[in-house]
């Protein structure tokens, strides 16, 4: 049987890697890493934590002005100062220049979803289209400029 967790990541996968060969662990397998949490590093956590907040539909977990988390369920979504990774991990990471990923987030409804968004972003890259790959997603970038993916597959909509 298909988990939620499995098939999520299978969609995932499927949008970057078309066309690819990718072997999934199985579930129960304790050796392999799990994917569990992705952190933005930012100049700004208020201003982000603000922006994420009404578009997730979720209230952010905060660890004082430096960290923030968003549990969504399958993974979290962390929100991490550019001051204090330079403190903890020098020259690791550079606030607000990531081109190379996509936040992917399963949602029930997209076109719903966009309606709602229009006021909270300001960003869009691509409005509801249906993807060659069996999904439906809206694509737009947090003010940090990250890319973001709200998608369903097809058959749940």
């Amino acid at each position: 049987m298909t988990t939620p967790r499995v098939w999520s990541l299978a969609v995932t996968f499927a949008v970057f890697a078309t066309g690819w060969t990718v072997y999934l662990a199985p579930a129960g397998d304790s050796n392999s890493p799990r994917l569990v949490n992705t952190c933005l590093i930012t100049n700004d956590v208020k201003r982000l934590v603000g922006f994420y907040e009404p578009v997730l539909a979720l209230k952010a977990k905060k660890t004082g002005e430096e960290y923030a988390e968003f549990p969504t369920g399958v993974g979290v979504l962390a929100i991490f100062s550019k001051d204090a990774q330079e403190k903890y991990i020098p020259g690791s990471a550079e606030a607000a220049k990531n081109r190379s990923v996509v936040l992917q987030f399963r949602v029930s409804d997209v076109d719903q979803e966009y309606r709602r968004l229009q006021s909270l972003v300001k960003s869009w890259v691509k409005a509801p289209t249906t993807q060659p790959w069996g999904t439906r997603s809206i694509y737009f970038r947090d003010p940090d400029g990250n890319l973001v993916d709200f998608y369903a597959p097809i058959k749940d909509q």
